[in-house]
């Protein structure tokens, strides 16, 4: 069973601030990282919107927009302080608005929520970037979920991602409903699925229907058909949905496509049905999909 409704304790705060500020300690010039550290230890002090949203706005000119590409001793670090926590895809100026962000909170839970929300109503794109990133890390996380779906349903991609990549946020706290259209979203996006945390834990039978339709759509346009499309289409298949994966085994599916039902088919036998497994088993695949990870099978036009 998936985690549910896991977040940040507000006393651990302080400790996420000092985690996120020494990654940048790191990477930092002297004097950018003291403009930092001041505004930083002004908001601690005096948490004030004002100075937050101005210290928001200016940190990609103080501290620069360098990816963070963190170690693997820091990505450690994160999942300690915060399961599921992975700033792989972090930029610097991202990590900074984070602190900021941890740093205007006050004892008041809701109005910290309210005032982020505040924040996603007004922001620009690569502010957005960074809150979506940091909502696994906000306290009273539950008050920002619907902020999160409106991230799932954006049409810009880069935004869809920061919520749905690498995020724990939505594994723990999106409904059935909310999950499904996170994952469909990303074949309409061009996105991918392999870097969504918990894909595996959340199979269910709505999302398969709802993919099995789309591959019957693409295929009625001769339309591209993502590989990643079967990992969530095969478990959890009804009738219909079998009869359509056993169609794209008997030839109407690329290889890749057939090496993605098998791969989840050897993953998840329990959730496949048994004509489905029979059908991947006499099948002859070049690549041995057990020894291919998820990553392997995002397709050409993701990129």
């Amino acid at each position: 069973m998936y985690p549910k409704h896991q977040h940040l304790p507000a006393e651990a705060i302080p400790q996420a601030i000092a985690l996120l500020g020494g990654w940048l300690k790191s990477r930092l010039a002297a004097e950018p990282f003291q403009w930092f550290e001041t505004e930083l230890n002004a908001l601690q002090a005096k948490p004030e919107q004002a100075r937050w949203f101005k210290a928001l706005g200016l940190t990609p000119r103080k501290l620069g927009k360098a990816d963070l590409q963190p170690t693997v001793a820091e990505l450690q670090a994160a999942s300690r302080l915060r399961h599921g926590l992975d700033p792989t895809d972090w930029s610097v100026d991202q990590t900074a608005r984070i602190c900021f962000t941890l740093a205007f909170h006050q004892a008041d839970d809701a109005s910290f929520a309210h005032q982020v929300s505040l924040l996603v109503d007004t922001s620009e794109i690569n502010e957005l970037l960074a809150i979506f990133r940091g909502f696994a890390l906000f306290p009273h996380p539950q008050a920002l979920e619907p902020k999160a779906r409106e991230a799932i349903r954006s049409t810009m991609r880069p935004v869809y991602e920061a919520m749905a990549h690498r995020n724990p946020y939505p594994l723990e706290f999106f409904d059935e409903a909310a999950w499904n259209q996170m994952i469909v979203k990303a074949f309409f996006l061009d996105s991918s699925i392999w870097q969504i945390q918990g894909v595996d834990e959340r199979y269910n039978l709505d999302l398969s229907i709802v993919l099995i339709k789309l591959v019957q759509e693409r295929w009625a346009a001769d339309r591209f058909i993502a590989p990643e499309i079967w990992r969530g289409a095969v478990p959890c298949a009804n009738a219909e949905g079998v009869a359509v994966i056993l169609e794209a085994l008997n030839g109407k599916a690329r290889e890749a496509e057939i090496e993605a039902i098998a791969k989840v088919c050897m993953s998840h036998p329990q959730l496949c049905d048994p004509q489905v497994i029979a059908a991947v088993k006499n099948k002859t695949l070049k690549a041995d999909p057990a020894n291919q990870a998820w990553s392997a099978f995002a397709g050409p036009s993701y990129e």
